[in-house]
């Protein structure tokens, strides 16, 4: 099972090269845990970016995934790795979720560098 967070969502909708490399990493739906909270930012990026007819289908992508919603023992857990790791509310919330189903999370984003169960591919530097 692995958490596939914004980041990689957005690299791979961008089709970027580094979207392309990621697409192998992410697993098949049954095996894709999409928390609440990446639904919201990819909405929120998707609407901007392309329009609310593409944010609608890849919403309907992800809900064919196993989505999690943010409930209190998700929240809790993420208070408490928000205050050890100093990570943001909705990093907090990813990661917690991560956690909680004992999953890998993959993302881009550097701040989640050196956490148990993650993994990182960076974003080369133009």
């Amino acid at each position: 099972m692995r958490v596939i967070d914004s980041s990689v969502w957005i690299e791979w909708l961008a089709d970027t090269p580094l979207g392309k490399k990621l697409a192998r990493e992410i697993p098949e739906r049954s095996e894709c845990i999409v928390p609440t909270i990446v639904q919201l930012e990819l909405a929120k990026w998707l609407a901007r970016e392309a329009g609310e007819d593409q944010a609608d289908q890849m919403i309907a992508y992800t809900q064919k995934c196993i989505v999690v919603p943010l409930d209190t023992r998700i929240a809790l857990l993420a208070a408490d790795l928000h205050r050890q790791y100093k990570l943001a509310t909705a990093d907090a919330v990813v990661y917690a979720t991560a956690r909680e189903f004992d999953a890998e999370l993959l993302t881009c984003d550097a701040h989640f560098e050196k956490l148990p169960g993650v993994i990182v591919v960076k974003k080369s530097r133009s």
